[in-house]
């Protein structure tokens, strides 16, 4: 039974603040760095194999640090944890900033991506350890600030090398990071690092994920959506510039179209879930705009790219906002929404980073030009539709718990 709702502020302000500046400062640190890459090859030289490995290490990252994180947070507990999270990203930004070569830039953004892997698995648990009364609605704010902290780079970055330089540029966000630190060392110092800390003999609660289809099912919706975004990320101007005629700065804007989508997917699917009730309505809108989108981009590229564009970020990325408040919903507590939220992330990450890649190598393989595109959208739409059976064991109303207890007893 869910608790009584209380007022959102109400004995928790400094979780409110922390939550949403840890969201924040972990992604806008991820999305800061390539605006102003160019400028920074002006300073010195940066091989192409470094900007490769920058470009594909945050989904790596993102996976292996999903696999620790449940460990390191059994050690430090969640506010602790998240505040080392910032800590280390604060230093990854500042030596960024500092970076007197390709090396130090390339040591620093590890540094960064690591952080935000840790900072991913723990938001959810975070969440639900101090709003399971509102739950949805928290989760709403801070996926849509998730949302917000790619595009404010984007918007910012530029603007700011300009007038100061891009060591200025990228040192504003590690201000932001610095900042970030006081409301959760304010709740370590506070004393509920206690509070919200996992307690208890179970250490196997990782590695019982693997055995339960609700897990799997949260992971690999995680997948989709993030190898969609992966892939269009890297692969959509140079697609919409071959199939639609568009020229580079028609593409780019609609590459900001499809990321904008994110906005009202992080506000809206939380409040949905909480209001509808209803998980299968949602895959079923995610399968069925996606797939059209993809469609679109096959058959018609050149009519109303724009809709096809919109609808595909619409589609699978409507998954991303979801499975972060099902990481919520399908656990009794934090202490198992810790090990979900690892699983998951790290299992659907460690796919989505190999979809980037042989979406490439298909277009490589199949020619140049417009009809190279072809099999890796039809790829993309052959996944989108697998997805449907995923869709139906996410939707099953109950937690992972009583998954295993079905199947294995107590938990």
């Amino acid at each position: 039974m869910s608790p009584a709702p209380r007022p959102l502020w109400r004995g928790r302000a400094l979780a409110v603040i922390g939550v949403v500046l840890l969201a924040f400062s972990l992604r806008s640190a991820v999305a800061s760095l390539s605006p102003v890459l160019a400028r920074v090859e002006a300073d010195f030289d940066v091989p192409t194999w470094v900007v490769g490995v920058i470009g594909s290490v945050p989904p790596v990252c993102f996976a292996i640090f999903g696999l620790l994180t449940p460990a390191l947070e059994r050690r430090f507990g969640l506010e602790r944890l998240a505040l080392t999270a910032l800590v280390v990203a604060a230093v990854g930004m500042l030596g960024r900033t500092l970076a007197q070569d390709a090396s130090l830039l390339l040591v620093a953004t590890v540094l960064i991506f690591a952080a935000c892997g840790v900072g991913n698995v723990l938001l959810p648990p975070l969440v639900k350890a101090y709003f399971p009364d509102r739950l949805f609605l928290m989760t709403a704010i801070y996926t849509t600030v998730l949302s917000f902290a790619v595009f404010a780079p984007a918007l910012v970055a530029v603007p700011v090398a300009i007038a100061g330089g891009w060591r200025v540029s990228l040192g504003v966000w590690a201000v932001l990071a610095v900042v970030a630190l006081i409301p959760w060392i304010g709740l370590v110092a506070r004393g509920r690092g206690g509070q919200a800390r996992v307690t208890g003999p179970d250490v196997s609660a990782l590695g019982r994920m693997a055995r339960i289809p609700m897990a799997w099912a949260l992971a690999m919706a995680f997948g989709s959506s993030s190898a969609v975004v992966y892939t269009m990320a890297m692969w959509m101007p140079q697609l919409l510039t071959d199939v639609a005629g568009l020229d580079d700065a028609a593409a780019g804007v609609l590459l900001a179209v499809f990321g904008g989508m994110g906005l009202p997917l992080g506000l809206l699917v939380p409040l949905l879930v909480r209001r509808v009730g209803r998980i299968g309505p949602l895959f079923v809108w995610a399968i069925a705009a996606g797939t059209l989108g993809l469609l679109g981009l096959m058959a018609v590229p050149t009519v109303l790219p724009w809709l096809w564009v919109s609808l595909l970020g619409l589609g699978l990325p409507t998954l991303f906002p979801l499975v972060l408040v099902l990481i919520g919903v399908r656990t009794r507590s934090h202490e198992t929404a810790v090990a979900l939220s690892g699983f998951a992330q790290s299992a659907g990450y460690a796919a989505a980073a190999t979809i980037p890649l042989a979406f490439g190598l298909l277009h490589e393989v199949t020619g140049a030009g417009a009809n190279g595109w072809t099999v890796p959208l039809l790829m993309l739409a052959v996944m989108t539709v697998l997805i449907v059976p995923v869709g139906v064991v996410a939707s099953r109303p109950r937690t992972v718990e009583q998954e295993w207890e079905r199947r294995h007893g107590a938990w």
